[in-house]
């Protein structure tokens, strides 16, 4: 499916919301108010400190978290648990080490005819360019190849929307830079909402139509920026840079430091 054509169906709506997470020691705010539209097809990229509360909500998109107040709607529907209409990608690949990689990807696919199974477990394998390692077991794979498949595990039930927790946060540089680029040409071709949770500022302009900057815990939005750059981007272009200077001012505007980077 084209970008063109992705569907209203799987337009997004979140919250207003928040999440108290309830410990033997007290109650921790994990995330204030939090609001987001995101239309179909949208590329959409969150970035925020560490313990903001970025996983949470993705988590709570996904239906594996409950929160308080507004619900989450995908096409008008509540979510209210996990679902074949999302598709998660952890930061560890997380595939079954006892079957192949086509065996990963058929395992989600259970309760559909057989031909229809090896249909999409090869187109998608071709999808992330492994149609020649169907038969190779997780052992036998890289880091990247690792998290291809598991990128394709999740968009083997034709998701509408994609959630991706820093998904390469554990590649080396240059891998990261080649599945970043990997996984823009999957949402070219597929139009697939995507919410991508990510640490690295550069990797969140460079993929995303659009930035979320969140503050510290509990998490709230303090900044939307649309990304107006034409792909393929330029990380040293002058536009790119001012973008990655701004975005870092959001950042040391919380600290007790005054803004100190430059480029």
């Amino acid at each position: 499916m084209s970008r063109s054509a992705a569907s209203r169906a799987d337009h997004l709506s979140i919250g207003p919301l928040s999440k108290t997470f309830r410990l033997p020691t007290g109650s921790v705010a994990a995330l204030g108010s939090i609001a987001l539209d995101i239309p179909a097809g949208r590329f959409v990229a969150i970035v925020g400190a560490s313990g903001c509360g970025k996983s949470t909500l993705l988590r709570i998109v996904a239906g594996l978290e409950t929160a308080e107040g507004g619900p989450v709607r995908l096409g008008g529907r509540t979510v209210t648990g996990p679902g074949l209409d999302r598709g998660f990608v952890f930061q560890e690949h997380r595939l079954l080490p006892w079957l192949t990689v086509a065996g990963n990807l058929a395992f989600a696919l259970k309760g559909l005819p057989r031909a229809e199974v090896r249909a999409r477990v090869q187109s998608h394998l071709e999808l992330v360019g492994l149609a020649g390692f169907a038969d190779a077991y997780p052992f036998q794979l890289s880091g990247g190849m690792a998290q291809r498949v598991a990128i394709a595990r999740a968009l083997v039930n034709q998701p509408g929307v994609l959630l991706l927790d820093e998904p390469f946060g554990a590649l080396d540089a240059l891998t990261r830079i080649q599945m970043q680029q990997e996984i823009l040409r999957i949402w070219q071709a597929r139009g697939t909402t995507m919410i991508l949770v990510t640490h690295d500022i550069d990797e969140a302009i460079f993929l995303g139509d659009e930035v979320v900057v969140m503050s510290s815990r509990p998490g709230t939005i303090k900044r939307r920026l649309t990304v107006p750059l034409p792909r393929p981007r330029d990380r040293s272009s002058p536009a790119f840079v001012e973008l990655r200077r701004e975005i870092y001012r959001e950042f040391f505007a919380e600290s007790d430091h005054p803004f100190a980077y430059e480029i």
